[in-house]
């Protein structure tokens, strides 16, 4: 559960800084330059090799681009926790659609509950970034999955420094060309900075919490992110929140932490697949 808490904060305090350079760069500009420093900083770590490079990563890295793309320009347009809020609907799928039990029937109802209280009645929420937001969840929903099948496959970073790259050429091709002008050495270091916030160390954190936790219980966890994004967005750009998404923290807090007990994923489901053994020519 630390790990997937700590990834969240850090993904919503880094979203939070993020919207600052929407001015400069707009939505697209900011997720490039995030994930171009990010490619670099996992391919310098991790070092992947050719059987890392697999269906499963590109896939990931195509959805992970996607996401990304998708909840900035959702974020732009509505607050930041509604924004997450609504993103929310794709792991909550995930978690109804592959639940077991009557914490199938418990958990998600409970953080449903708390996401409608925080987005009632979707205050301050365009057609347009309400579209944004769904888009970014079915695209958080394929990401759970895919991360934790690659985690499975592959040890440590390896999935990551193939996926992210790949990412960063789906936001290169989504990035106007006058963005690249603009650029200058303290543009870029901010985009370092929030690479290792926003992409390099959540992504690590949840690529290790999803070998630990069922995909259930991992979608079901997410539901405090939209608390933390409100959190962020009141503590860091002024979005001050009401009584009803106070009371909304509070059911999905309590779902987070009622799911993250109850969904650890046994040691035998989370092993690394090794690579294929090729045999030598005789």
């Amino acid at each position: 559960m630390r790990y997937a808490v700590t990834a969240m904060i850090c993904i919503q305090i880094g979203l939070a800084l993020s919207v600052h350079l929407l001015d400069h760069l707009g939505t697209a500009g900011v997720v490039w330059l995030r994930l171009a420093w990010s490619a670099l900083i996992l391919l310098a770590l991790a070092r992947p090799r050719r059987h890392h490079i697999t269906p499963t990563t590109i896939t990931l890295g195509l959805v992970t681009g996607a996401l990304l793309l998708t909840f900035m320009a959702a974020a732009a347009r509505m607050p930041l926790g509604t924004a997450s809020a609504i993103e929310f609907l794709g792991p909550l799928s995930v978690a109804v659609i592959q639940g077991r039990g009557h914490a199938r029937l418990l958990w998600p109802p409970l953080a449903a509950a708390g996401v409608a209280c925080m987005t009632w009645p979707w205050q301050a929420a365009s057609l347009s970034g309400i579209a944004f937001a769904l888009t970014a969840g079915a695209c958080w929903a394929a990401y759970i999955l895919l991360t934790q099948r690659a985690g499975d496959q592959a040890t440590g970073l390896a999935p990551l420094a193939v996926s992210i790259p790949v990412a960063a050429l789906v936001a290169t091709a989504f990035t106007p060309l006058t963005v690249y002008p603009t650029l200058d050495p303290l543009l870029l270091l901010g985009g370092a900075a929030l690479a290792v916030l926003v992409t390099v160390v959540p992504f690590a954190l949840e690529l290790l919490a999803l070998r630990r936790l069922t995909a259930t219980a991992f979608g079901v966890l997410m539901s405090l992110e939209p608390a933390i994004a409100l959190l962020a967005g009141w503590a860091l750009i002024s979005q001050t929140p009401g009584w009803g998404p106070l009371a909304g923290v509070a059911l999905v807090v309590a779902a987070g932490i009622g799911a993250a007990r109850m969904g650890t994923r046994p040691a035998a489901d989370n092993q690394p697949t090794p690579p294929p053994v090729v045999a030598a020519a005789a």
